[in-house]
């Protein structure tokens, strides 16, 4: 083991002594007698309850398709990144990109745009406090109750950007009596994982929770032109602090504090195809450069002061406050402010050349949200929420880009290798909403929601040269070719403010950045009614419609009409659903049909340029459509015996757009599928623990999860040329653009002792060692893979105090 994960390995020991020093202490506070029991603290009635509608019910009584996952299932199967969250949701995808940043699409709603300051289509919470930025979600999974997958729209009560869906992280809250436990996991790669936990009473009316996890492992990618070399180290530590007061019976307070820093190196592509912007252009080294094996552990990147490297760090304090008005009426505030900062290093083209490279992204996102509402009891006929929302965020970017090594480093073009370009926002929005569902009879119930959302988004983008004067002399010489009229030519001295370079509607360096206001309004609505046939059976209809708000790119632009926004996209959803339980309770089956109307969907795509060849834009699809089905079964077949399994099917297709595919041919996209939208998705699942007569219990489990074969961009079904002397492909690849179908296993066993009090396992995840690939980026000549984890195992060791 390296020194550096020897100290790591003592900082984790270190940590978890703390803990059980701190239990010393906290357990003094014992003496008071507990008033009551947290959520996470109830009986276990077999009844799983969320929090869709923002107020707790039982899973089986929400008229909603809700994935939830239980905190017990999470620690078994080491389910802690939202890529880990995708593999066992049916429906829900994760793609890495080059820029670090997540890419979730859910149900084949999504957006495949990884600027820092972009809006997802499926937003992510942790106890409804949103995260509303992609990156900001990387390490909320740990020390969990449970995570709530809600799918369709969810714009009525999360607001807008959740036209897919949205993603609730429930934490374990503070207890009313003491607890404390913890775990640490050795494993392949030097994988070590600890977490730690305290909590307890401070007092009869305030509780304290603090949760620690840190990860420390070597890189798992190997160099296919330097088999010395690695790359993926991870490197991270996350926690999080919470204070619940009641300092009266009528106002409950919860203060909770979450950061975590992440060093770990971005993963790095598999270079799979060389398509030159300008063919003719392309250089020596690019022709000569290997092609990638297919293998998980492959990939490539660039070294010294181009290898992947990141110091990305995030802070999130939120208050909540519950105010009993009266009797079945209470007031609640949500209060959080994110404070993200990031530099790093990544590798774009997923070779060991300078194809494009970001030797330096460096960003922030500040953002505060503030959220009040009003509700009635849960128990009443008549049920309704009233509340408002309030957000105001900034963004910031700043990307060193070089490409030594792509055709732009070319006579013709001034031999121009490198350039800056940044984008600033500066988002309001503020929505008022309500819900309201009424009980007809003791079967039938209502549901009518609306949501008012005005958004404004102010961005100012610019591309600017490094220092050398080669961006600043080449787009001056262009400027006297394309325009007649004098202009003031920009320079690589002096502030970026008026040397910005992209080419204006007059032809010329407008010298200032690329600035525009972006306002939209819009109303999301949802009706529906829900059926109890049984009392065990409930059968939904719901029709709804969100929205996304608009969006601005980060990217090179040679015109600045590259920068220009796309367009709030909405989904109008139809959705059919059953809940229903059988063999006295022993079996729960879910399913749902759904039909969207998805109209001007944000896609990042591509766009002809006449001096530069194929560059990125983004653009609204008028018109597609998704449709499709999905059912999930658990049945506990006998005492520690239970099996499950989920399968989901979409149908997609765009039916309004025309543009220009990544290899630059302009078509007409009528028909082709949605990005990230694999047809069927599906899991199995079986667990099986023993009690014995000791009161430990032996267990073990074994999990299948499968994804079809999906494009990754608009019209993946694209057939590259190999016949062009300028274009070369990996041998035997037809459509790049496209992920294979795969499938893996994950195994775990153990033995867990008498009351729960410790545990030893050992797991494996993809244990067949399957070779997928969830994402393809293009990045100027080069386009590369980006493989899914290989095998990996280890052991747990974990403990409880109670």
């Amino acid at each position: 083991m390296s020194a550096f994960s020897s100290r790591r390995m003592l900082g984790l020991a270190s940590t978890a002594s703390l803990c059980i020093t701190l239990a010393a202490n906290v357990a003094v506070a014992q003496a008071v007698p507990p008033s009551g029991t947290s959520a996470a603290e109830s009986a276990d009635t077999g009844e799983i309850i969320v929090t869709a509608n923002k107020r707790e019910e039982s899973l089986n009584k929400v008229g909603l398709t809700v994935t939830a996952i239980s905190g017990a299932m999470l620690a078994e199967r080491k389910i802690t990144s939202l890529q880990d969250v995708a593999s066992i949701v049916p429906g829900l995808s994760f793609a890495p990109s080059a820029n670090n940043t997540p890419i979730l699409t859910l149900r084949g709603i999504g957006f495949n745009e990884s600027s820092l300051g972009v809006y997802p289509a499926v937003s992510v919470y942790v106890d409804q406090a949103p995260l509303p930025f992609p990156v900001l979600a990387s390490h909320a999974g740990f020390d969990l109750e449970r995570i709530e997958v809600l799918k369709g729209p969810q714009g009525t009560l999360f607001g807008e950007n959740s036209t897919g869906g949205a993603i609730n992280y429930i934490a374990n809250k503070p207890t009313r009596t003491f607890r404390a436990g913890g775990d640490i996991s050795y494993g392949r790669f030097n994988r070590l994982e600890g977490n730690a936990y305290i909590s307890g009473p401070l007092s009869a009316t305030m509780r304290a929770r603090l949760a620690v996890s840190a990860v420390n492992s070597n890189g798992h990618q190997i160099s296919y032109t330097r088999p010395y070399d690695r790359n993926g180290k991870t490197s991270y530590v996350t926690g999080r602090a919470q204070l619940d007061w009641d300092p009266t019976s009528a106002i409950h307070l919860a203060f909770s504090l979450s950061a975590w820093r992440d060093r770990s190196e971005p993963l790095a592509g598999q270079f799979i195809l060389l398509q030159p912007q300008t063919p003719g252009d392309e250089q020596p080294q690019e022709v000569a450069a290997p092609f990638s094996p297919e293998n998980p552990r492959a990939a490539d990147w660039d070294i010294g002061i181009n290898r992947p490297r990141s110091n990305r760090r995030f802070i999130q304090p939120a208050l909540r406050a519950d105010i009993t008005l009266a009797e079945n009426l209470t007031l609640t505030s949500l209060t959080s402010y994110s404070r993200y900062k990031q530099a790093q290093t990544t590798d774009g083209d997923g070779s060991a050349l300078v194809v494009t490279d970001l030797q330096r992204d460096d960003g922030f996102i500040h953002s505060f949200n503030q959220e009040v509402r009003l509700a009635n009891g849960s128990r009443a006929p008549f049920r309704w929420v009233l509340g408002a929302n309030y957000e105001k965020s900034m963004t910031f970017e700043r990307q060193l880009l070089i490409y030594p090594d792509n055709n732009s480093f070319s006579p013709g073009k001034n031999f121009i290798f490198q350039n800056y370009q940044q984008g600033h926002q500066a988002i309001r929005n503020y929505a008022g909403f309500g819900n309201i569902e009424y009980d007809v009879t003791d079967k039938l119930t209502v549901k009518a929601a609306t949501r008012y959302t005005s958004s404004r988004n102010r961005a100012e983008i610019c591309g600017f040269d490094a220092g050398d004067g080669r961006i600043a002399g080449l787009f001056n010489f262009l400027g006297t070719i394309f325009t007649t009229e004098p202009f003031t030519p920009i320079s690589s001295t002096g502030t970026f403010a008026n040397n910005c370079f992209s080419l204006g509607p007059k032809g010329h360096p407008t010298g200032v950045p690329f600035t525009q206001t972006l306002k939209e309004h819009n109303v999301s609505w949802r009706a529906g009614i829900d059926y109890r046939v049984t009392p065990t059976t409930l059968f939904y209809v719901n029709v709804s419609r969100g929205y996304k708000a608009g969006s601005f790119p980060i990217l090179a632009a040679a015109t600045t009409a590259q920068f220009a926004p796309v367009t709030q996209e909405s989904v109008t959803a139809f959705e059919a659903g059953i809940k229903t339980s059988f063999f006295n309770r022993r079996a729960q089956l879910n399913a749902a049909a759904f039909y969207y109307d998805y109209r001007d969907k944000q896609v990042l795509t591509k766009v002809a340029d006449p001096v530069f060849g194929i560059l990125d834009q983004l653009r609204n699809i008028p018109k597609s459509r998704v449709m499709g089905a999905e059912a999930d079964l658990t049945v506990r077949v006998a005492p520690g015996l239970t099996l499950g399994g989920s399968v989901t099917y979409l149908d997609t297709s765009i039916r309004k757009y025309s543009g220009v595919d990544y290899v630059g041919t302009p078509r007409n996209f009528a028909g082709q599928p949605l990005p990230f939208a694999p047809k069927w998705s599906y899991g199995l699942n079986a667990d099986y623990k023993m009690a014995m007569p000791n009161g430990g219990s032996p267990f073990i489990g074994v999990s299948l999860n499968g994804r079809s074969a999906t494009d990754t961009v608009p019209g993946g079904n694209t057939i590259v040329a190999v016949n062009s002397i300028h274009t070369r492909v990996l041998p035997g690849l037809v459509h790049p653009f496209r992920t294979n179908s795969f499938a893996t296993v994950d195994v775990r066993f153990g033995y867990e002792g008498a009351d729960q009090r410790w545990s030893i396992s050992a797991f494996g995840k993809n244990i067949l060692n399957k070779y997928y690939w969830t994402n393809v980026v293009t990045a100027s000549d080069f386009s590369a893979r980006y493989a899914g984890p290989p095998a990996t195992y280890g052991v747990t060791i974990g403990f409880k105090l109670k």
